[in-house]
Order: C-alpha cells, then structure tokens, then sequence
C-alpha cells in the first residue's frame, strides 16, 4: 500500500492554501539572536547610575545576575571568556577597583562551566542555590577587593541587606532573562 503524497487544499473562491498561514520563511535576526544577551547584560551593568543614595551597600550586582541567568538558560550561548569583556565594561561603571570584576566574573563563568559538567539536569531550585553560592562569593570578595583597595581591610558587615535583596531578586531577573530569550528569538528575518 502507498502512502499519496500530501497535497495542500485549495478553496474554490480564493485559490489559496486552506491551510493556515504559518512563518515557513522566517528566522531570528542573526544580530538580535547573538548580541542581545551582551547589551542586556551591559545595559544592567549601567544600572549602578541610578539615583540611590544610602551609606552602605544596597544595589545587588544585576549584571552579574544577568549573566549567571543567561548561563543557566542557554549554556552555550555566551562562550567561557564572556567574563572578561563584560567584567571589564562592568569595573568601568560599578565603582569597584578596574580588574575586580574582571577576574570574579571569569571565575563565576568557570564555576558555572564545573556546576554544568557535574550536574547535567539541574531544576529551578539547584540553579538558584549555585547562583546564591556564586553571588554570595562574589559579593563576599568583592568588599574585601574594596576594602584592600580603600587601605582598611575589615570586611564590612553591612552587605546584608545587599546579600538578602540579591537572594530575592534573582527569580525576577531569571525571568526577565527569559523574556528577553523570547524576543531574541522572534522570527523577524524572511529567508
């Protein structure tokens, strides 16, 4: 028994497909689908000029919780240097000492690179304990980097709220990093 090809219904009125029309021609703008997850994360980098005045530490580092999300999303999509350019753009804006984030970002990128290897299938809540390890590390050795930078090594006590609000804020810039995934990956580009 032979299977007859498939062939598209036509309606008698239009000569037209009777079959919905669906996006056979398209596909990710090529630049859209490569550079935005670096101007996201540079964009979050410039948050630091917003106009927050307090005494102690209260911004959380968004763009590294930027780029630990689009590693947790899409592994391979930023390559394992994606640190030291975006840590770089970051110690121009952070006001942390210029090689700081340079180097706690490639090493969140290279801890990011073992935590993939060993674990393979990971769910919500064993990405969000690797980004609290991670990001409570790097907040840990960045006032210390601060604190050698400024001459008076005592690790302040005051990242607290700063640690707490970046525990808290993490599932909301995971999200925001999946909606950014959804428009990186619209179909805009007719073949």
């Amino acid at each position: 028994m032979a299977i007859a090809p498939r062939v598209a219904r036509t309606t008698l009125a239009t000569g037209r497909d009777a079959v919905p029309n669906r996006p056979i021609n398209r596909a990710p703008l090529p630049w859209l689908a490569a550079g935005l997850p670096w101007a996201s994360i540079m964009a979050m980098s410039l948050l630091t000029f917003s106009p927050v005045i307090a005494s102690a530490p209260v911004m959380p580092p968004v763009a590294l919780m930027t780029l630990l999300a689009w590693r947790m999303l899409r592994p391979n999509l930023l390559p394992l240097w994606a640190g030291l350019p975006l840590g770089a753009f970051d110690d121009l804006y952070s006001g942390q000492p210029f090689g700081s984030a340079i180097v706690l970002w490639s090493a969140a990128m290279l801890a990011m690179e073992l935590i993939d290897e060993r674990y393979l299938w990971r769910g919500f809540l064993q990405d969000w304990l690797a980004a609290v390890v991670l990001l409570s590390a790097y907040l840990v050795l960045a006032s210390a980097i601060a604190g050698l930078a400024a001459h008076d090594y005592r690790l302040p006590l005051t990242i607290g709220p700063q640690w707490l609000f970046t525990v808290l804020l993490f599932p909301v810039v995971n999200r925001l990093v999946a909606m950014i995934d959804r428009v990186r990956l619209l179909p805009l580009r007719r073949l």
